[in-house]
């Protein structure tokens, strides 16, 4: 059998104020596996974010275990990241620059020799729709581009695993769409994982294999979109947005209920 991509046991996060310690993530356990588009998805201040910067090798955990893309995330932080992409929230584009130039420096970052940082580039911009931009500076793109240039460099590489957070935020529903179709064929096309996180159920609903839900630091649920509309709205033609409400103790379901793996 092969091993997931990621796996946690505990893992946990308490960061230490002057009104004593703050217990963000608080054990999670977690597992990905291989070739799998997995949404993961919780509340504001439920660890979520916490739990990707410690994923992704940003935040050292104060607990736990974990494995990611067959390398200890604390003992190799370094191996991790080379097998990783990681797509932030807010980008990381110089808008000073043309997308070739951003893209070959990617390349080179990776160490990448220059003529191979150039050839990279060219492929990435086929294989995301960037070639017509190539030379236009980052400054002139659109939200959907900038987007698929961020996707691009986290590309580079050609990471095991691509964590995205929160991709389509800001964007209008055409180039969401489009965003979609491209995180789907990036799994299909280049067998990489994808770890997504996201505010939109609709875009979790339509993407991901499987859901993960975490509240106050933990999980409480996970499975697929139909598994947790049917056990927590009641059916599977329910909306995931009721089945969300329950889980996350918006409606009937208490905060605390014990992590359910369906």
């Amino acid at each position: 059998m092969t091993p997931p991509i990621l796996s946690t046991i505990g893992l946990a996060r308490t960061f230490r104020t002057k009104r004593g310690p703050v217990e963000a993530v608080r054990g999670v356990d977690l597992t990905v596996e291989r070739g799998e588009i997995l949404g993961f998805l919780g509340p504001n201040g439920a660890g979520k974010t916490t739990t990707l910067r410690m994923l992704t090798t940003l935040l050292p955990p104060t607990g736990g275990t974990a494995s990611v893309a067959g390398h200890d995330l604390v003992a190799d932080p370094a191996a991790v990241r080379r097998r990783i992409g990681y797509v932030a929230q807010s980008g990381g584009v110089d808008p000073t620059v043309s997308v070739r130039e951003e893209l070959i420096t990617q390349g080179r970052l990776h160490r990448l020799p220059r003529g191979a940082a150039e050839q990279r580039a060219t492929v990435l911009a086929g294989d995301l729709g960037l070639t017509e931009v190539l030379d236009r500076p980052c400054a002139a793109l659109s939200g959907g581009q900038r987007r698929r240039l961020d996707i691009a460099m986290g590309l580079t590489h050609r990471p095991e695993l691509l964590f995205l957070d929160e991709p389509t935020t800001g964007l209008d529903p055409g180039s969401r769409a489009d965003l979609w179709d491209l995180v789907r064929r990036i799994r299909s096309e280049h067998d990489t994982t994808v770890f997504l996180t996201t505010h939109y159920l609709d875009e979790a609903d339509a993407l991901a294999d499987r859901l993960v839900v975490v509240d106050g630091g933990r999980v409480v649920a996970e499975g697929t979109s139909e598994e947790l509309k049917t056990r927590y709205a009641g059916s599977p033609e329910a909306t995931l947005q009721d089945a969300f409400l329950a889980i996350t103790g918006r409606c009937a379901a208490p905060r605390d209920r014990a992590p359910v793996a369906i």
